[in-house]
C-alpha cells in the first residue's frame, strides 16, 4: 500500500525524467519529397497554357539543369522534414514535434483519444510500413504518424490503448494487442452482387453514359462534354469499383478495446469502433436487397470518421453485430414500428407510409423511407436534446415532428406523429435520456 505523498513524489520524478523521442520510418523522406514536385505539377495544372509556353522555351540543357536542381532539392526537403519530426509517449500524452522552419508540437492527451486506426496504402504494404491515425475529442482533423514499420505501428497502437486504459507505463508496452474474436466477414461475391443491386450504382452509370452525348448534341463543345463526363464517370466508378475496392474482405471482430474493422483490397485499413462512443446505428435496406434479406449497417461515432459497420450481410447476422455495439438492444421488427395516423397523408402523400416509430427501454427507433428503408437506433443515453416542430399545415392536421439530437452533431427525426403523442414523447424522452446517462457504458478503452 502506498501513501499519497509517495505517489506524488514518484509522479513528479517521472515528469522530470527526459522523454525518449523516436523518429518515423526511414522510408518517410520518399513520401515527403513529393511536396516540391507537387507544387510544380499543381502550377502546371492550374495554368496549362503558361506551363506549355514555358516548356517550349526550355532547351534540353536547361531542362536537365532544372531537373538536376529540383530532384536533389526535393530529396533534401524530404530528408529534413523527416529529421526534424519526432514523437514520444509520456505517462499522460503523445507528443508529436514537427516543423523545419516553423516548429509545431502536438500534445495529445491519452484519455481524449477516441480511435486509433492503422492504414496501409498499397505502396506502404509493399514497403512493410503503416500509418497511424488518431481520432481525438475536439478536433476535426486526424493527427497521424506516417510512416512507421508495420510491427512498430501495431505495438505503438497497443501501448497507447493500454496507457489510455490506465495501465502503468512500465507495463503498458508489455500488454500487447488485445485478442479479437471474429463476428462476421463479407464474402467478395456478396459485396459485388450488392453493388449491382444498388440503385445509386446504376443511376451514376446511366448518367455518365447518357448526359455527355446529349450535351454534345446540344452544344458540339468538346470541353463542355469533357467537363461533364469526367466527374460523372468518376462518380460512377466511386459508387461501384471504388466501393468494392474499399469494402473488400470486410471483417468485423470484437476485442476488449472495441469492435475492430479490417477492410481494403489495395489500401488495407484497420479501424476501431470505440466502446461507448456510438451515437446512432442505422440499418439500411435497399429495395433490391429485400429478396435476399440483406441490409447495410451504418454508424455515427462521436469524434470519429467511422461510418460503416457492415457493408452487406443477412439481417440476422447484421442484428447480431448491432447487439454487440449496443448491448441489451433488440432491433424492433417492422410490425413494432407503427405508422403515423392516416391523416398524415395530407402532409406527405404516399410516402407517409414509410415512416414509423418505436421507443423501447434502451433506444429511440425511427424508420424512414418507402423504397430504401432506414431504421435509426439512438440509445437514450446518447440523446443530447429533444425538439418538437410543427408547421401551419401540420397543425391543421394535428401532426408534428419529434427530433432527437446526438453527440455526433446528427439528428434523428420521427415524422408526422399525432400531435398529442409527440407532446407526450417530448417530455418522456427527456426523462429517458437523463436516466439513461446514469447507466451508460464508460467511454474509456478496455473498461
Amino acid at each position: 500500500m502506498t501513501t499519497p505523498g509517495v505517489d506524488d513524489a514518484v509522479h513528479e520524478k517521472r515528469e522530470q525524467e527526459p522523454v525518449a523521442e523516436r523518429r518515423l520510418h526511414p522510408i518517410t523522406p520518399l513520401r515527403r519529397a513529393w511536396a516540391p514536385v507537387a507544387v510544380v505539377i499543381g502550377w502546371a495544372v492550374h495554368d496549362p497554357d503558361q506551363a506549355q509556353r514555358q516548356l517550349t522555351r526550355l532547351t534540353t540543357t536547361t531542362l536537365l539543369i532544372a531537373l538536376a536542381v529540383i530532384v536533389p532539392a526535393a530529396a533534401l526537403y524530404g530528408f529534413l522534414t523527416w529529421w526534424f519530426t519526432h514523437f514520444a509517449v509520456t505517462d499522460t500524452e503523445l507528443r508529436i514535434r514537427t516543423g523545419l522552419l516553423f516548429r509545431r508540437t502536438a500534445h495529445i492527451r491519452l484519455e481524449r483519444i477516441q480511435a486509433i486506426d492503422v492504414t496501409q496504402p498499397l505502396l506502404a504494404r509493399v514497403a512493410g510500413v503503416a500509418k497511424l491515425r488518431l481520432d481525438v475529442v475536439g478536433t476535426d482533423k486526424k493527427d497521424e504518424l506516417a510512416f512507421l514499420g508495420e510491427r512498430e505501428a501495431r505495438a505503438l497502437r497497443a501501448e497507447l490503448l493500454a496507457r489510455a486504459a490506465g495501465f502503468a507505463p512500465e507495463t503498458a508496452h508489455e500488454v500487447g494487442e488485445a485478442p479479437a474474436r471474429e463476428l462476421m466477414r463479407t464474402p467478395p461475391r456478396d459485396l459485388a452482387l450488392s453493388l449491382v443491386l444498388t440503385g445509386a450504382t446504376w443511376g451514376a452509370l446511366v448518367s455518365a453514359l447518357v448526359v455527355p452525348p446529349l450535351l454534345w448534341w446540344a452544344t458540339h463543345s468538346l470541353w463542355t462534354v469533357l467537363a461533364t463526363a469526367v466527374p460523372l464517370l468518376g462518380a460512377a466508378g466511386a459508387s461501384s469499383v471504388g466501393r468494392f475496392v474499399t469494402e473488400y474482405d470486410w471483417t468485423v471482430g470484437e476485442s476488449p478495446d472495441g469492435l475492430r474493422i479490417d477492410h481494403g483490397l489495395l489500401d488495407r485499413t484497420h479501424e476501431t469502433v470505440p466502446p461507448g462512443r456510438v451515437q446512432t446505428v442505422r440499418i439500411v435496406e435497399p429495395l433490391l436487397w429485400r429478396r435476399r434479406g440483406w441490409v447495410r449497417v451504418e454508424l455515427d461515432v462521436a469524434g470519429s470518421s467511422n461510418s460503416v459497420l457492415v457493408p452487406v450481410a443477412p439481417r440476422e447476422v447484421a442484428e447480431a453485430v448491432v447487439a454487440r455495439v449496443l448491448p441489451g438492444v433488440t432491433v424492433p421488427p417492422l410490425s413494432a414500428l407503427p405508422r403515423p395516423p392516416r391523416r398524415a397523408r395530407r402532409c406527405l402523400p404516399l410516402w407517409w407510409r414509410g415512416h414509423g416509430l418505436a421507443v423501447t427501454d434502451a433506444v429511440f427507433a425511427s424508420r424512414t423511407g418507402l423504397l430504401r428503408r432506414r431504421l435509426a437506433l439512438v440509445p437514450h443515453a446518447k440523446v443530447q436534446s429533444v425538439r418538437l416542430t410543427q408547421g401551419p399545415w401540420e397543425r391543421l392536421w394535428r401532426v408534428a415532428d419529434v427530433h432527437v439530437d446526438t453527440g455526433a452533431n446528427k439528428t434523428v427525426t420521427a415524422r408526422l406523429r399525432d400531435a398529442q403523442e409527440a407532446a407526450e414523447l417530448l417530455g418522456a424522452q427527456a426523462e429517458r435520456s437523463r436516466t439513461g446517462r446514469k447507466g451508460a457504458r464508460p467511454d474509456r478503452w478496455m473498461v
